[in-house]
C-alpha cells in the first residue's frame, strides 16, 4: 500500500528549509509535545512568559495543545481544558463532556490540524518556504490555522473560504494570510472551493495545496494529540462505575472524528456518531442545500472520514443551533438558565461554544438519548472554538429577531435542548456505512484525482488506518532531526 503520509526527504529543499527557520529563529514542536507539553524545554517556557495567545510569534507553535492555561497571555501549561455539562442544560442524565477550543492560538483547534499537514512537509523538504506558497482551502477555522501556521513557519500562504463566512475570520485574515480569496456561497460551497485549488494548480504558481478534507495530517494530529486529550480527562473524572460510551462530532473535515478512531481502540464498544446539518443531509440521504452551522461543511463525505468506524449519522437543524447561540449569549437567555437550575458558573462559561460546538453539543443529547444514557455513561465532544468569532452574527440576528426576551429564552431552551428528539437519526449498519463510503467516488474520484484503488482500500484493506498512526514517531524524529540542523536548542 503505498504510504499515505509521504516522509521521502528532499535534501535540496530541506537545506533551505533549515536556514529559513536559522534565520527567523523558529523551533518546531513534536506531537509529543503538543499531547504533554512538559517535554517543551524549559528554556521555551519561561519565554512564553512573555508572549500573548495569539502573538505572531514563533514561540506560540508550542501552545499548538489542548493544555494552555486558560489566558490571553503568558500563560504556561496545565491540564487538558475541559467543561462538563450538567444534567439541568442538557436534559439528560449521561455526562457531556466538551474539550475547549478557545484556548489555542487563534481561539480555535483548528491551528492544530493544519499543522500537522504542513510540519511533515517542511521537515522533510517537501515544501520550499523560500519559493512556494501553501494553499488553505477552508470553510473558516482551518484557513485561518493554516495562515497562522504558515506565518509562524515563514511561509507564504493563500487562504480560500465562502464570501458567506463570518466578517470575524476575513478581518483578521486580511492581517496575518498572504492572499485571501472568497468563493461563491457559505458554509456548504466546498465544491466551489476545491474548484478555485485546480484553478490555482493551473495558474503557474508554485503552490502547494493543503486540503484538509484528504490530507492525511488533519487525521493524525487529531488521532494522535486531540484523542489522548479526552483519554486524559477521562482518567480523571471516571469513577468505578462510569463508561466512556461514544463521541459526538460534526463531520466537517472530519478530522476531529479521528479522535473517536483513538478512543475505539481504549473503549471497544464505545460509539461514534458523525452529524451535520438536516437543511443539507449528504451522509443521512445522500442530500444536498445550504446550512447555517459555520465550520462543518457539506455535499461531500471527506476523503479522511473513516466510515467504516462511524456508528451513528445524525441530522440538526440548523434554526436549534441558532436559537442555542442566542439563548447561551443573551442576557435573557443566560437570566433564564440559572432560573431553570443551570449552575451561574456553567452559564458564564456557555459562550465558550461557537455555532458549531453548539452542534456538536446537541449531537452529543441526542445520542445520549437514543442509547438511554444513564448517569454513569459519558460522551466526548469538543467545543471547536468560541463566540468570539461570531459575535458579528448576534448583531445581524438582533437586527433580524429583535430583542431576545425571557420568553424567547423559554421556548428556545424546551423546544431545542430539552425537547431534542430522536428525530433525523440512523444507527449504522454494514451496508449503511458502505453507502456512506462510495459517496466518496463522486469528490474523489471523479473530480479530485483519487483512484478506484484508493477507495477500495479504504474499505477493505484492515492496515488503512492504522498505517496512519504508525507515522508519529517517524514525525517527530524529523521534526527533532530539523531542530538539530537549526540549531537553536
Amino acid at each position: 500500500m503505498t504510504e499515505l503520509i509521504n516522509l521521502t526527504k528532499n535534501e535540496a529543499v530541506l537545506a533551505k528549509a533549515v536556514q529559513r527557520a536559522r534565520e527567523r529563529t523558529i523551533i518546531i514542536p513534536t506531537f509529543k509535545q503538543m499531547r504533554d507539553p512538559s517535554l517543551i524545554p524549559d528554556k521555551i517556557k519561561q519565554e512564553l512568559a512573555t508572549v500573548g495567545l495569539w502573538d505572531l510569534n514563533p514561540l506560540n507553535l508550542f501552545r499548538i495543545t489542548w493544555r494552555n492555561e486558560p489566558k490571553e497571555h503568558g500563560g504556561g501549561f496545565g491540564d487538558v481544558n475541559y467543561i462538563e455539562l450538567p444534567s439541568a442544560l442538557t436534559g439528560v442524565d449521561a455526562r457531556i463532556i466538551l474539550l475547549v477550543g478557545k484556548w489555542f492560538p487563534t481561539g480555535a483547534h483548528k491551528v492544530g490540524a493544519a499543522f500537522g499537514c504542513l510540519a511533515p512537509r517542511l521537515v522533510t523538504g517537501q515544501f520550499d518556504p523560500t519559493t512556494q506558497k501553501a494553499v488553505w482551502p477552508s470553510t473558516g477555522n482551518y484557513c485561518r490555522g493554516g495562515a497562522y501556521d504558515s506565518h509562524l513557519l515563514a511561509c507564504e500562504s493563500i487562504a480560500i473560504l465562502p464570501e458567506g463566512m463570518s466578517q470575524e475570520r476575513f478581518d483578521w485574515l486580511a492581517a496575518v494570510a498572504g492572499e485571501v480569496i472568497k468563493t461563491p456561497g457559505s458554509e456548504s460551497n466546498v465544491k466551489e472551493i476545491f474548484d478555485k485549488c485546480w484553478e490555482l494548480r493551473r495558474s503557474g504558481q508554485d503552490v502547494v495545496i493543503f486540503n484538509q478534507f484528504d490530507e492525511f495530517g488533519n487525521y493524525l494530529w487529531h488521532y494522535e494529540v486531540t484523542g489522548p486529550a479526552v483519554h486524559e480527562v477521562l482518567k480523571q473524572i471516571m469513577g468505578p462505575n462510569d463508561r466512556y460510551r461514544g463521541m459526538a462530532s460534526n463531520t466537517g473535515s472530519a478530522g476531529t472524528i479521528a479522535f473517536g478512531d483513538y478512543l475505539k481502540e481504549q473503549f471497544p464498544n464505545s460509539k461514534i456518531a458523525a452529524a451535520e446539518a438536516v437543511q443539507c443531509p449528504t451522509l443521512l440521504r445522500n442530500g444536498f442545500g445550504e446550512h447555517r452551522i459555520e465550520g462543518i461543511g457539506d455535499k461531500h463525505v471527506p476523503w479522511i472520514h473513516n466510515v467504516k468506524n462511524t456508528d451513528m449519522l445524525v441530522a440538526l437543524d440548523d434554526a436549534a443551533t441558532i436559537g442555542l447561540m442566542r439563548l447561551f449569549n443573551e442576557p435573557a437567555g443566560q437570566a433564564y438558565l440559572v432560573q431553570q437550575g443551570v449552575p451561574a458558573d456553567l452559564v458564564a462559561q456557555l459562550p465558550l461554544l461557537g455555532i458549531s460546538s453548539i452542534a456538536n453539543m446537541l449531537t452529543a443529547v441526542k445520542m445520549a438519548k437514543y442509547y438511554e444514557m444513564g448517569s454513569h455513561d459519558i460522551i466526548a465532544t469538543v467545543a471547536t472554538d468560541s463566540m468570539d468569532l461570531y459575535m458579528s452574527r448576534m448583531v445581524e440576528y438582533r437586527q433580524k429577531e429583535g430583542e431576545f426576551t425571557p420568553q424567547d429564552a423559554a421556548a428556545r431552551f424546551h423546544r431545542y435542548l430539552l425537547g431534542a428528539g430522536l428525530d433525523n437519526m440512523l444507527e449504522l449498519s454494514y451496508y449503511d456505512r458502505k453507502r456512506v463510503h462510495n459517496l466518496k467516488y463522486y469528490t474523489w474520484v471523479e473530480q479530485q484525482g483519487k483512484t478506484y484503488a484508493e477507495i477500495q482500500a479504504q474499505w477493505y484493506d484492515d492496515d488503512y488506518w492504522p498505517s496512519i498512526h504508525r507515522h508519529t514517531d517517524e514525525i517527530d524524529a524529523l521534526i527533532d532531526e530539523f531542530n538539530d540542523r537549526v540549531g537553536l536548542l
